[in-house]
């Protein structure tokens, strides 16, 4: 495998938690998959696991280049734990098409937060000719 792209991205906890008090479900959906929602309802810190994906989601639209526009939607890329607890994504939709344009193949992705700050950070993958 060959690392072909880096993203990070800083999220303020407060902030996430005031746009979900001002615009509650309806920012919850544009934004988060249902697994997503699941998750981090079932915690107590469920801003700060907002949080975390919200940076997350950023993290991978540096990586691929685009940012969010055109018709990029936040559902087009969903993290979720692994029975480990590890964070793993799946792109779909229009970041999933980008993705594979630029040759990646995986996308790995590390989040950290504490009551105030979320980051995460993804690195972009793809296959090289050493990996066949």
């Amino acid at each position: 495998m060959e690392i072909i792209a880096h993203g990070i991205d800083l999220v303020d906890c407060p902030r996430i938690e005031q746009m979900v008090e001002r615009h509650g479900d309806r920012f919850v959906n544009r934004v988060f998959t249902e697994a997503e929602q699941a998750y981090a309802r079932s915690r107590k810190n469920a801003i700060e696991k907002y949080a975390g994906r919200f940076a997350a989601k950023e993290a991978i639209l540096k990586l691929v280049g685009t940012g969010w526009r055109g018709k990029i939607k936040w559902t087009d890329i969903e993290v979720i734990n692994d029975a480990a607890g590890r964070p793993e994504v799946t792109l779909s939709g229009e970041v999933k098409r980008i993705a594979e344009s630029l040759k990646i193949t995986h996308v790995s992705i590390s989040i950290t937060h504490t009551a105030n700050f979320a980051i995460a950070s993804a690195v972009a993958l793809s296959r090289s000719s050493e990996d066949d």
